[in-house]
């Protein structure tokens, strides 16, 4: 991932990030990979343990936009498989990936992505997305329980029993409501954080199988 800076005049805060940000293992390893941003280690990890996405299978991809979960999860299903990303923002083709653009809570968008499903079943749905943070928890923590339940619908409307969504989740206030709204519809749910997730970060991911 390419890290573009129009302002020069950077502050120190915003200085301090972006040397940790080059100097980062997992941005270091994702350059050299060829992975569009560090976050494709995260999902690399959860599927070691989890062996949810598999060759062959159909996977949705929600929120995917600049595509490195799009990568990894297009390369496991392989040519034979099925992946469809949608995001708002726009994303460059992947191979074995079909991207659509716009909202997916849009009805018009749904259906464009039920009609790449078309009589497949949907192995699975990922969802990275996180709003654009202020540092304001009072702010950002709704926001994210809010995407999260977006995601949590979709997945409940196209997965078969035995289905799975893999979902980012930031922890704080709403999450235990979040959980256990979840656990009336999914028979089992799973906490993994990554090691490539940074320590200080909230960030924690959930397996949630239908």
């Amino acid at each position: 991932m390419v890290t573009q800076i129009k302002n020069k005049k950077l502050s120190k805060s915003s200085r301090a990030w972006m040397q940790e940000h080059l100097d980062d293992y997992y941005v270091q390893l994702a350059q050299k990979e060829g992975y569009r941003a560090r976050a494709a280690y995260k999902l690399l990890e959860i599927n070691e343990k989890t062996k949810l996405i598999k060759h062959g299978m159909t996977v949705v991809d929600l929120g995917s936009a600049p595509g490195s979960w799009s990568q990894v999860a297009g390369r496991l299903v392989g040519p034979n498989g099925t992946l469809i990303a949608s995001d708002i923002l726009p994303m460059d083709n992947l191979e074995n990936v079909t991207f659509i653009q716009g909202d997916f809570r849009e009805q018009a968008v749904f259906d464009q992505i039920m009609a790449e499903v078309s009589d497949q079943v949907v192995d699975v749905v990922l969802s990275d997305m996180a709003p654009n943070t202020t540092g304001t928890s009072a702010i950002d923590q709704p926001r994210m329980i809010g995407l999260c339940e977006l995601a949590v619908d979709f997945a409940l409307s196209v997965l078969p029993e035995g289905g799975a969504l893999i979902m980012k989740i930031f922890q704080g206030e709403g999450t235990q409501e979040l959980r256990g709204d979840m656990q009336n519809k999914f028979s089992k749910i799973r906490s993994i954080k990554p090691a490539a997730s940074r320590p200080r970060s909230k960030e924690m991911f959930w397996i949630a199988t239908k």
